[in-house]
């Protein structure tokens, strides 16, 4: 490869928590399109926070890895405080080493400028509408839509995984930004086996148990206390496995005051994060039905992975879960409408199977990582002297057309 061709064929991923993966969806995407592009002849570069008491891996399957110097504090707060500064560093150790640059969410964005230093390209997958989650208090939505505006105005091109989310971008900054879904590939069956299930599973379900489930950080807008009222007002006596964590004292506390009085038949199960993607593929395959109640964001990861298990999908009702399931899944706004469905599933399972083929169809042929890895592919290898996708950009090039058509205009006029 010549140095023209070598020109633009390194890139940093950024943004993350780093890989390998131990933590959720960002970081399985990273993992899965860092090495897919080292594959296809890029040199890619993979931020990672501190690895606190593990090693720090100079190198992981070709991709090569850099790390923040500072633990992450206990402290939620500064917490958040410790992100930014990753990100900001992040950016700065990428713009050496790297010719483009894919930052993933924008808590940073007021420092998007420096690979612009640099002379580097940035590109932003903003991780959907942030400053929508009900988790933040309004001082730190008022900053995420600041960000929002940063990210756009720094950004040579914003990167979507919904479509909603994309039409969004485009209508209110008047731009025409990238639609590239998240992936998911075919999973081979999982032996069940006892001694991969957390403590607290081990016995309470089995090969042969029927449970319902559910994946995702335990917040407000994934509509965790809905599911859980659903569940409990239902005639269900499968158990509700919930895999997570929470993200804050408060709303743990919520949930746990809706579990205080004991009911009758009904198991629920707080796994906490579990990280072994076997085990999770192995909960997946043999669950009853999985139930999904994000409803902010665009493409979401836990969803694509239980479509692809060939589950019943009983997710909320939103354009994001919309967009994604089409008609292989069955809708929910509200806790009368959950109930109703698991009772509906409960009573004819036999109604609902072929849910099952189209969910997995619909990933297989939509949102396959072959699909997705290609069409990043092309993206980062497009001409590097691309016009930078800015609404000032936008605006000027619409003034500088507006301008050109009222001198023909005159002109005809003047004949």
């Amino acid at each position: 490869m010549d140095n023209k061709e070598q020109k633009g064929r390194s890139i940093a991923i950024i943004g993350s928590r780093g890989i390998p993966n131990n933590y959720g969806g960002f970081e399985c995407f990273t993992e899965v399109l860092s090495q897919n592009l080292v594959k296809k002849g890029f040199n890619v570069q993979v931020s990672c926070e501190h690895p606190g008491e593990k090693d720090y891996l100079d190198n992981y399957k070709g991709v090569n890895l850099f790390y923040f110097p500072i633990k992450h504090p206990k402290s939620p707060l500064m917490g958040m405080v410790y992100e930014v500064l990753y990100d900001v560093y992040s950016l700065f150790v990428a713009s050496f080493k790297a010719d483009q640059i894919y930052m993933l969410g924008y808590s940073a964005a007021l420092f998007f400028f420096i690979p612009k230093l640099f002379r580097k390209k940035l590109y932003l997958n903003p991780d959907g509408l942030e400053w929508k989650r009900s988790k933040f208090k309004s001082y730190i939505k008022l900053l995420l839509k600041i960000n929002e505006k940063m990210g756009v105005f720094w950004s040579d091109k914003i990167i979507t995984d919904s479509k909603g989310i994309k039409n969004y971008y485009d209508k209110k900054y008047d731009m025409e930004s990238s639609f590239i879904a998240y992936g998911a590939d075919e999973i081979p069956q999982v032996k069940w086996d006892n001694g991969k299930l957390p403590e607290i599973l081990k016995h309470r379900i089995n090969e042969n148990s029927s449970y319902w489930l559910l994946v995702a950080r335990l917040e407000p807008e994934n509509n965790i206390h809905t599911i859980i009222e659903g569940y409990i007002n239902s005639n269900s006596t499968k158990p509700l496995i919930i895999v997570g964590n929470f993200s804050s004292p408060e709303y743990q506390k919520l949930i746990q005051d809706m579990l205080h009085i004991q009911i009758p038949d009904k198991k629920i199960v707080f796994t906490g994060g579990i990280y072994n993607q076997e085990s999770l593929n192995m909960l997946r395959q043999n669950c009853f039905g999985y139930i999904h109640g994000h409803s902010v964001g665009g493409t979401n990861p836990s969803l694509l992975e239980a479509m692809v298990m060939k589950n019943i999908i009983m997710t909320h009702d939103n354009q994001f879960n919309k967009e994604v399931c089409e008609d292989s899944a069955m809708y929910f706004n509200n806790v009368d409408e959950l109930e109703k469905r698991i009772n509906q599933v409960e009573n004819n399972p036999e109604n609902y199977l072929e849910l099952k083929d189209k969910a997995f169809n619909r990933v297989k042929h939509e949102y396959s990582w072959n699909k997705i890895v290609g069409q990043y592919y092309k993206l980062f290898t497009q001409n590097q002297t691309n016009t930078k996708a800015s609404p000032i950009n936008n605006k000027l090039c619409k003034n500088q057309k507006q301008s050109t058509e009222n001198l023909n205009k005159h002109n005809q006029y003047s004949k």
